[in-house]
């Protein structure tokens, strides 16, 4: 590379000139065509590094499917259960059987379709109907609260049993230790004197 002469005629000063003011631009141009491509090869491998990780959620989402639709089915059985305790209201008996058949219905459809076919249909019904989603979630809320209700009664039932079937022991002395004040009055298998 070489360095152009200083030019003494002109009152602003020096000023480069030759292969040096024909390189500058070059190598400016240069820089940017490299940072131009380094960019788009980092976006390239952006785009890339979120399909795949993309692809192996879906993946995964669809093969813990069969459980997530095995819960469903699960639940609709607790709600079956759940409804005996209403066979005297035949509207809220109803209302249960639906709920159950709505559930059953859902476990299948888990376990025919693709995670990103039941995520896009679920977006499109959330859209279209606002109301049927809120009102479907206020019903799951007070299902899962009454299933839950039921449980915590069995339970404090099932415990209540098991304290009245247990048999009692006699309760038993246990001396106190030696040197202490109620070791005075009692020999050394504690028994009193």
């Amino acid at each position: 590379m070489s360095v152009g002469f200083q030019d003494n005629s002109n009152p602003g000063g020096p000023r480069r000139t030759g292969a040096a003011e024909d390189a500058a631009p070059a190598d400016w141009s240069a820089l940017k065509d490299d940072v131009t491509g380094i960019a788009s090869e980092a976006v390239e491998r952006g785009r890339t590094f979120v399909e795949s990780a993309r692809a192996q959620a879906t993946d995964y989402v669809d093969r813990r499917k069969n459980d997530a639709a095995q819960s469903v089915a699960d639940f609709a059985g607790s709600i079956r259960e759940t409804r005996r305790s209403f066979e005297d209201r035949p509207n809220i008996a109803a209302f249960f059987d639906s709920a159950a058949e709505g559930l059953d219905q859902l476990a299948e459809t888990i376990k025919e379709r693709s995670f990103a076919e039941i995520f896009n249909e679920a977006e499109v019904v959330m859209r279209r109907r606002p109301t049927l989603v809120a009102a479907a979630g206020l019903t799951t809320g007070f299902l899962f609260a009454r299933f839950i209700k039921a449980s915590a009664q069995d339970m404090r039932e099932m415990e209540r049993r098991n304290r009245t079937a247990a048999p009692r022991r006699p309760e038993q002395r246990v001396p106190p230790p030696y040197g202490g004040q109620g070791a005075r009055n009692r020999d050394f298998r504690g028994q009193d004197i």
